[in-house]
């Protein structure tokens, strides 16, 4: 989910500090005590998202969240969903994706991106392989053999690659046994060969409480993904719990090859913990699940923060199992009848999960059974194709925060502190009038500020926006 904190971005985000900028850098420590001294102001309030206070731009990463937050940081992952003929393995594929949308977490270090304003959007594009490895387990489920075995049944169970041409990546894939025992993407590639273009578009289209609306598109494979982001956060006194809103229902995936089947992922609520000893980490101590009515397919994820001795484990466990989409009453993977169960997960989803086919506890399988879904280690977070600065609007994310970020990033932190406030003091005036003339505001991209059903619509304009982003094309003449 969008968060009220996020994670430090990848060194190619940041530039160097000019020295005669003329402001010393704070030291992590003395920026932590701050944080921490602001924060115990707030302990008992019940959602320090709606409060919206304003932190020290010292405090702050240079990054609009608007920006920075997205789900698309292995976009190859994200282009695979909905490839395999089977229903369960194309919930494989949609799981595959979930657990890359976290590289922000697991390879960054905790940090507050700027808030963002009414009004405020950004688009981008990102340029992908079709690289993903296929998923197709229907012949393991045949033959119950190891993935990867040079037994003679395993043998028999795969094509032989000699025999048969495959026209795709290697993976788990009946046309191709190589490579059978993961199915983790790959870092995705910087300037690929033969590109899939995905554009994205998201606006803030609520101030109270705080709500963004997103869509991502890819028309070339027949994908399309939506929701609402908002968060809720209260701070304990030891961490900072963060939980979706009322309004986001989690990520709604629509695969309109598949008869337009949809998934819907939900959030679990996440912790900043760490702050006492002056080492921030992101830890995930909840429930999600992933539904499919149309395949009446449902997976349940449990996440784990805390091991023995109050170590941090990092680790989920889930399952995949046929559900009744008009009485969906498993909640909990204890409820859901043995026999139900397909497939079973696990790992930390900060390094390696691994799933296996079946009923059977994920420990009782050999090493050899055990399918490496993603594996996190070798990949980072995928770089964006932006529309040039010509083409910008002033209320373009990076438009908007752009003397910010550069004071920030000089490290002229009074003067990143003095433009923030003007633009935040910009926003309060345009309510006012709003409010004297009775104005309701109006999202530009997007048909309603909220929904109760989590699906934001595209108005014309955001329609057009994103049309003309796969064509490449970043002018918005005749559309603001």
């Amino acid at each position: 989910m969008a968060s009220w904190f996020s994670s430090a971005p990848t060194p190619a985000a940041a530039a160097p500090a000019d020295p005669a900028a003329g402001e010393e850098h704070a030291s992590d420590g003395s920026k932590l005590k701050t944080f921490i001294g602001i924060l115990r102001k707030f302990i008992g309030v019940s959602d320090l998202a709606s409060v919206r206070f304003s932190l020290p731009s010292q405090l702050l990463e240079p990054t609009p969240n608007l920006e920075y937050w997205n789900y698309l940081d292995s976009p190859n992952a994200f282009v695979a969903i909905g490839t395999a003929d089977d229903p369960v393995d194309r919930m494989l594929e949609v799981l595959r994706f979930w657990f890359t949308k976290d590289l922000k977490y697991a390879k960054g270090k905790p940090c507050k991106p700027y808030n963002s304003c009414l009004g405020e959007f950004f688009r981008c594009n990102w340029e992908t392989e079709d690289d993903a490895p296929r998923i197709d387990t229907r012949a393991l489920r045949a033959s119950g053999s190891p993935p990867g075995s040079s037994s003679g049944s395993s043998s028999r169970s795969f094509k032989s690659s000699k025999s048969v041409k495959s026209a795709v990546p290697a993976g788990l894939s009946s046309t191709d046994p190589r490579g059978a025992s993961t199915v983790s993407v790959s870092q995705s590639a910087t300037n690929p060969t033969k590109p899939v273009r995905i554009s994205y578009l998201t606006e803030q289209t609520s101030h109270h409480p705080p709500v963004s609306a997103f869509y991502i598109d890819c028309p070339e494979k027949g994908l399309h993904a939506k929701g609402f982001d908002q968060i809720t956060a209260k701070f304990t006194g030891t961490s900072i719990k963060v939980m979706p809103g009322e309004h986001n229902l989690g990520i709604f995936i629509t695969v309109d090859r598949r008869d337009h089947e949809t998934y819907q992922l939900t959030h679990p609520a996440a912790h900043l913990g760490g702050i006492l000893r002056g080492a921030l980490s992101v830890t995930v101590g909840d429930m999600c699940y992933i539904t499919c009515p149309e395949t009446k397919l449902k997976a349940i994820l449990r996440y784990y923060d805390d091991g023995w001795l109050g170590r941090t484990t990092n680790k989920v466990e889930g399952i995949i199992f046929r559900y009744d989409p008009e009485n969906d009453d498993k909640q909990q993977i204890k409820d859901v009848p043995v026999g139900d169960i397909l497939v079973r997960l696990g790992g930390p989803w900060k390094e390696k999960i691994v799933f296996t086919l079946g009923n059977q506890p994920l420990d009782s399988h050999p090493p050899e059974k055990q399918i490496t879904i993603i594996d996190i280690a070798p990949l980072s977070v995928a770089p964006k194709v932006l529309p040039p600065p010509e083409k910008q609007m002033p209320n373009e994310s990076l438009q908007l925060w752009g003397e910010v970020t550069k004071a920030i990033l000089s490290k002229q932190f009074s003067r990143a502190t003095t433009v923030k406030q003007e633009l935040e003091e910009a926003q309060r005036e345009k309510a006012r009038e709003r409010e004297k003339k009775g104005e309701a505001w109006t999202p530009v991209f997007f048909n309603q500020a909220t929904d109760k059903a989590g699906k934001p619509s595209l108005t014309e304009k955001g329609r057009e926006v994103l049309k003309r982003a796969q064509a490449g094309n970043w002018s918005m003449e005749g559309i603001l």
